[in-house]
């Protein structure tokens, strides 16, 4: 069955009420017409760390957030999405643990990938290193093997600690596409229609290259995973935070990919009220995307916006935020920083609160995003208008929390009644039930001051005009009884 064309919730498991079953109550309850697109649920696997992104195993369901069962409810009266960290997996996993007990005797030893698999002799070379986009100081971290006490050097991309949580796959094993096999065949026995392929830029090790997004063996890769998903009737998408052509790259190989230039787009436009380079990127984006303005992680900057932004400019606006109670994840490379040594990766908030909290102004950026091509997807900390959860990330020590408050039923009925969450909520059903975002997307000609984009099938039209002086956002649109109405966002 082909993606909807409609809206979708991104929320952990355990964000909306405390678990999977809370979840699917209060979907039922308040949102059946709101998340027509489906719902995207956030890692719900047992997990050693990173808030899920570092699964012990895709068959089973953490105890705590509920069972399979759960998932196949939800999955009945909505789309459901789930991530595979395709990259890696935990520290904790029993695959990585018998290794840790048996070393290269294990069973499930080339499953990883010991430094002797990628330098002949073991030994990591910094010149290559340097090369490399790092997400940690180093590309690797050091285990001891069992009761010999042997110390083997294993890949490791991701991770806080040392020796990290999340291991690397060797995703050119047999035994590594086996297993792989075998989550996906699980994911179709229990309701999931579509695959986010998470950290699926690093899945290539190759020295001489920065071992990100490596041409071509990275289509290659995808090939071989779209052709299993597609015996499976589950859709893929690949995400990939890279510069803007590597995402366009994808869309030619004809992926849905991301849209993480939109929320930077977006922001700017209004904190700047000019239209300019919002109208000059959408002028020749690929349509095939999944649109988002929030997510787990932060607002993306580079390397998503390189060479589309002034550093100088981009400054401005991330120090704009960090007023407003943001903080920032900083790029660790130095290769891979700006020439004038701008770093930053991510922007960590809440989009309402990026916006200082102005109703108008977020309502405005929704519509932006709804009247992009595109599936919209909502983060649920944005469809409740939520605010910097400050208090949350000082206490965890982990930025990101910032975006990331666990609501009780109580906290989400209460930000219900709030106008901002119910002026979204409408908002949300207009671009569910409009026909016309099934049409062809124009943008007329407008002032900078302005924005104006258009959707038209048939005799069906809807048009978004919004101000960007004070942020009034209305929509003109030809019904299917030919009369012309105004909706006043």
């Amino acid at each position: 069955m082909p993606i909807q064309n409609k809206v979708q919730l991104i929320t952990y498991p355990d964000s909306m009420g405390g678990n999977l079953r809370t979840l699917s109550e209060l979907l039922s309850k308040y949102f059946t017409d709101i998340f027509a697109g489906g719902v995207h649920i956030l890692p719900p696997f047992p997990s050693s760390g990173d808030r899920g992104f570092a699964p012990l195993t895709y068959l089973d369901i953490e105890p705590s957030f509920g069972t399979w069962d759960d998932i196949r409810e939800i999955g009945e009266r909505f789309d459901v999405l789930v991530d595979l960290m395709v990259n890696h997996i935990s520290k904790q996993s029993p695959y990585f643990q018998d290794f840790l007990a048996k070393g290269r005797d294990s069973e499930y030893a080339d499953l990883f990938l010991p430094l002797d698999k990628v330098w002949e002799d073991g030994v990591p070379v910094q010149e290559d290193i340097d090369k490399m986009f790092l997400r940690r100081p180093k590309p690797y971290s050091t285990y001891r093997i069992g009761e010999t006490g042997e110390e083997i050097k294993v890949w490791t991309t991701f991770g806080k600690t040392d020796p990290s949580e999340q291991v690397d796959f060797d995703i050119r094993s047999p035994l590594t596409r086996q297993l792989l096999r075998s989550f996906f065949e699980n994911f179709k026995r229990m309701n999931v229609k579509i695959v986010r392929l998470d950290a699926v830029g690093y899945v290539i090790k190759k020295l001489g290259t920065s071992c990100f997004f490596v041409e071509p063996d990275i289509y290659e890769f995808l090939d071989e995973i779209k052709e299993l998903a597609d015996s499976l009737d589950i859709e893929l998408l690949p995400e990939v935070h890279a510069h803007y052509s590597t995402q366009y790259k994808l869309a030619e190989h004809g992926c849905w990919i991301y849209d993480f230039i939109l929320p930077y787009r977006v922001l700017e436009t209004l904190v700047k009220r000019s239209s300019t380079e919002l109208y000059r990127y959408l002028k020749d984006r690929p349509s095939k995307q999944f649109t988002m303005l929030d997510c787990h992680d932060g607002i993306p900057v580079k390397p998503d916006m390189d060479d589309l932004i002034d550093t100088s400019e981009a400054r401005e606006l991330v120090e704009l935020c960090v007023e407003r109670g943001a903080n920032l994840s900083l790029i660790l490379s130095d290769e891979h920083k700006a020439a004038d040594g701008f770093d930053v990766h991510q922007i960590r908030c809440t989009y309402y609160s990026a916006l200082n909290g102005d109703d108008d102004a977020y309502l405005a950026a929704r519509a932006i995003q709804f009247f992009v091509p595109g599936i919209p997807q909502v983060y649920y900390v944005g469809l409740l208008a939520g605010d910097n959860d400050t208090e949350r990330a000082a206490l965890t020590g982990e930025g990101r929390e910032i975006n990331r408050h666990n609501y009780t039923v109580k906290e989400i009925e209460e930000a219900l009644e709030k106008d901002v969450v119910q002026r979204l909520l409408k908002l949300i059903r207009f671009r569910n039930e409009c026909e016309a975002f099934n049409g062809e997307f124009s943008m007329p000609e407008t002032r900078e001051n302005e924005v104006r984009l258009r959707w038209a099938k048939g005799k069906l039209s809807c048009e978004l005009m919004i101000d960007l002086n004070s942020f009034q956002s209305i929509i003109q649109y030809v019904d299917e009884q030919g009369e012309t109405m105004t909706y006043l966002v």
